[in-house]
């Protein structure tokens, strides 16, 4: 807005001042032949304000036009009627009050005596060397005392248009920073919004520790019909069956130290067999998932363990 008024004087204001003075040069030199009572006043009035807008509404569209400009240049257009409607804190005194001594309005008053304070040295550096030819102006003949003054003017305008640009464009980049922190989320509000997307932690905990619960007791429930239990002997245990109908043997159960520890419990509760083989116990752990099939490469073990333990069981048989 100061580069359009700047603009508009530079280029306007000598040919505005002309105009105007030429009107009231018509009405001073005319004064007579008005009629300054009863209508006649009225028209008279109507007639110069017609006069003198026709002068200067040209610098005011344009100088609205900047206005405009100048928030278009900053962001695009909005339409809301949001800020037209009703608001209780708009009049509520509270919310007033935390408005006035709120640390942004602190901040903004800050701001505002440091603009005046810069603008004020700035025009008193610009008007201090001309205050000797300020001080005679006054004996000066009136056309010429426009000219000083228009000259002035211009170097003030020009002077205050340096130092606010350079203002305004660091508090572009201070509100630009300071709507992208508040852009930003807090620590809660991120673990809010991941609630939301994702669930509640701990309620997803709680869920996947029952699901490992009753994943252990299904698995516990089917030792008793595994074949063979191999073991490490008490880090790992692994439960497996093979009968006519399977291609290969099953994983019915599988563990690690505690739930290792069950699982033998279990097997010698029920009579299963325990082997002890660390290597294809560990090999068992890591390559075989529960109720799948042992991998090829470790038929030929698992197939001596079974033969063993069928020896075993025919051997008792005979016994008996």
């Amino acid at each position: 807005m100061i580069l359009g008024a700047a603009i508009i004087f530079a280029l306007m204001a000598p040919s505005a001042s002309l105009s105007i003075m030429n009107i009231l040069k018509t009405i001073v030199a005319n004064a007579e032949q008005y009629d300054v009572g009863g209508d006649g006043f009225l028209s008279f009035i109507t007639s110069l304000i017609w006069s003198v807008m026709g002068v200067v509404l040209l610098p005011l569209g344009l100088m609205a036009f900047a206005a405009v400009g100048a928030n278009l240049i900053q962001h695009k257009p909005v339409l809301s009627l949001d800020p037209i409607k009703p608001k209780w804190s708009k009049v509520s005194p509270l919310s007033g009050f935390k408005r006035l001594f709120s640390m942004e309005s602190l901040v903004n008053f800050i701001k505002g005596v440091m603009k005046l304070t810069i603008v004020g040295v700035v025009i008193f550096l610009v008007t201090w060397p001309e205050r000797d030819r300020l001080e005679t102006i006054i004996t000066l003949e009136p056309n010429f005392i426009l000219g000083v003054f228009f000259e002035l003017a211009i170097k003030i305008f020009i002077a205050t248009l340096a130092i606010i640009t350079i203002i305004a464009f660091a508090d572009y980049l201070y509100q630009r920073h300071k709507w992208w922190e508040k852009q930003k989320m807090t620590i809660k509000e991120v673990r809010d919004e991941y609630k939301q997307m994702e669930g509640d932690p701990q309620i997803k905990s709680r869920i996947r520790q029952l699901r490992q619960q009753r994943a252990q007791k299904r698995m516990m429930s089917a030792v008793p019909d595994a074949t063979v239990v191999i073991t490490n002997p008490t880090h790992y245990a692994v439960a497996l069956k093979y009968d006519e109908n399977t291609n290969a043997p099953i994983c019915l159960a599988k563990g690690a130290d505690n739930i290792a520890l069950k699982i033998r419990e279990v097997a010698k509760t029920n009579d299963i067999p325990i082997v002890e083989n660390p290597p294809l116990a560990r090999a068992l752990f890591a390559s075989v998932e529960i109720d799948e099939a042992i991998p090829t490469e470790h038929f030929k073990a698992v197939a001596s363990v079974i033969g063993y333990v069928m020896r075993l069981k025919q051997n008792a048989a005979w016994r008996t």
